[in-house]
C-alpha cells in the first residue's frame, strides 16, 4: 500500500490577476462580514500572493508590522487597511442596505 502525501494548501499560490484577488476579498467579506481578523487574513493571502516586500513598499508600511497586521491574529487598524488596499490596488466600496 503506497503512502498519500499532502500539502498545505495556500490560496496566495492561486490569486495571479487582481480580479481573482478582488473576488477573493469580496467572497470572505461576505462570508463573515463581522470579523475583522478573518478580513485581515484575507488581505495577508492577497498580500503575500503580490508579494510583502513590494506591498510594504507602495503601503509605506514595514513588512514586519505587514507580517503583524495581517496575520489573523490581530485586528489591524483602518489606516493600515487603507494603506494595504491602495497599495494592492483594491478599492474598497459602500452601498447601501435596506432597512
Amino acid at each position: 500500500m503506497s503512502k498519500t502525501t499532502t500539502t498545505k494548501y495556500d490560496v496566495a499560490e492561486h490569486l495571479r490577476t487582481p480580479e481573482e484577488m478582488a473576488a477573493y476579498l469580496e467572497a470572505c467579506m461576505e462570508a463573515a462580514p463581522d470579523d475583522a481578523a478573518f478580513i485581515a487574513k484575507a488581505l495577508g493571502d492577497i498580500t503575500r500572493a503580490k508579494g510583502m516586500t513590494q506591498v510594504a513598499r507602495d503601503s509605506g508600511l514595514s513588512r514586519e508590522s505587514l507580517y503583524k497586521a495581517l496575520s489573523g491574529e490581530r485586528n489591524p487598524t483602518f489606516s493600515t487597511i487603507l494603506k494595504v488596499t491602495r497599495a494592492l490596488g483594491i478599492e474598497l466600496h459602500a452601498t447601501a442596505q435596506p432597512v
